[in-house]
């Protein structure tokens, strides 16, 4: 802000020392005006084009980290945002949008009613893309295994501890599995892609279900290894002969990791693929997007498949959040399941079926801004 004068007046020591005014009735008004914007301007307040109303922060889901990534720099070309995403796991991530620290969480795992009973405020989730766990292996040779629920069901509650098991010999007669100890490998981190992968597990396994059970984090069986995020899953995995672990199916491609075929609840041997783990979402989709959608019953559907969803708070208006900049963010989230759909399957990931889209475009249109929804045109 500019310097402003303090004088407005003119003395005129040769008549008497009478003062004069020289400064007229309106010019004090202008000077007075030129204060009160000078004030304003330094407190930054209705400032249109503060950088920070650009900046936009969001943590969470390790899973569909690489689709965020490539979203959001692709939006930020178009529309100047600038989006920090932190992968630090759908646990994380919930708990950052709780603490309201983020302008949105990511969770591979839709909120339970005892989170959102504990939230500060009313939160609404929505789904942006569909992706695939499988399960991958470290094994010589590392050829293609065919696996049963009750394999899968079997290695992770450790009552199959050897490659060449009777039961995984059974449905892979020709393949060279070793007299070896398999190390199993979970995620360490709360994490919503162990919610995917226990919500199966429970669904097809009552010994599961009623021992471990499912969550974003449970009581793993003794024995196993932990990493943490995809990412740490698959290093880990990588790195130990005999291992076995669940990871995103971009993260084992990535990676040019083997993951195995799943018999699904139709009996088919299902390769996962966007086609396959796609087949899963194409049922109707509650208003509120709180869904499972593995073991799915379409005969060529891959069972180990989930949305992955946004969450964010319905009312907007907290803290010191401006209007423009949760414009700004609902623009980005509206693109993003619309427009951004463009970059999932290259990245290996399932674009939204219509059904979801449209309920999608419902929650985004009841976000508001002190009462009012944000996106009146989207």
């Amino acid at each position: 802000m500019g310097e402003l004068p303090i004088t407005f007046f003119k003395f005129n020591i040769n008549t008497q020392n009478r003062i004069y005014m020289k400064t007229t009735k309106s010019k004090i008004i202008a000077a007075l005006l030129v204060i009160s914007v000078g004030f304003t301007s330094c407190t930054g307040g209705g400032d249109k084009n503060n950088p920070e109303d650009r900046q936009l922060l969001g943590a969470g889901s390790t899973f569909v980290y690489p689709l965020y990534s490539k979203m959001f720099s692709e939006y930020g070309k178009l529309d100047s945002i600038q989006t920090n995403y932190q992968s630090i796991g759908s646990g994380g991530g919930i708990k950052q949008i709780m603490n309201k620290t983020v302008d949105f969480g990511a969770s591979d795992a839709y909120l339970s009613d005892d989170q959102l009973s504990k939230a500060p405020a009313t939160l609404v989730e929505f789904p942006t893309c569909v992706g695939a766990v499988v399960l991958s292996y470290n094994l010589p040779g590392n050829p293609t295994l065919k696996v049963t629920p009750d394999i899968i069901a079997g290695i992770y509650l450790r009552t199959i501890t050897k490659w060449n098991d009777d039961k995984i010999r059974a449905e892979n007669p020709d393949a060279q599995l070793p007299d070896e100890d398999i190390t199993v490998v979970h995620r360490s981190d709360g994490s919503g892609t162990s919610f995917i992968w226990t919500d199966y597990l429970s669904k097809i396994s009552s010994d599961w279900q009623s021992k471990v059970g499912k969550g974003t984090s449970v009581n793993w069986p003794d024995g196993e290894l932990g990493g943490k995020g995809n990412e740490g899953v698959a290093g880990v995995i990588k790195q130990t002969p005999g291992a076995v672990g669940y990871i995103e199916l971009a993260y084992a491609i990535e990676n040019n990791m083997p993951f195995a075929q799943v018999k699904n609840s139709a009996g088919n041997y299902i390769t996962p693929s966007l086609e396959s783990a796609s087949l899963c979402a194409n049922g109707d989709i509650p208003a509120d997007t709180r869904i499972s959608i593995t073991n799915s019953n379409v005969d060529q559907a891959y069972p180990i498949a989930s949305f992955t969803w946004i969450i964010l708070y319905k009312e907007q208006k907290y803290g010191d959040r401006s209007k423009d900049k949760v414009t700004n963010l609902l623009k980005e989230l509206w693109w993003m399941v619309h427009d951004g759909q463009q970059y999932a399957k290259p990245l290996t990931y399932a674009p939204l079926p219509p059904k979801a889209v449209a309920a999608d475009e419902a929650i985004l249109k009841s976000v508001t801004f002190d009462g009012q929804p944000v996106l009146q045109n989207p």
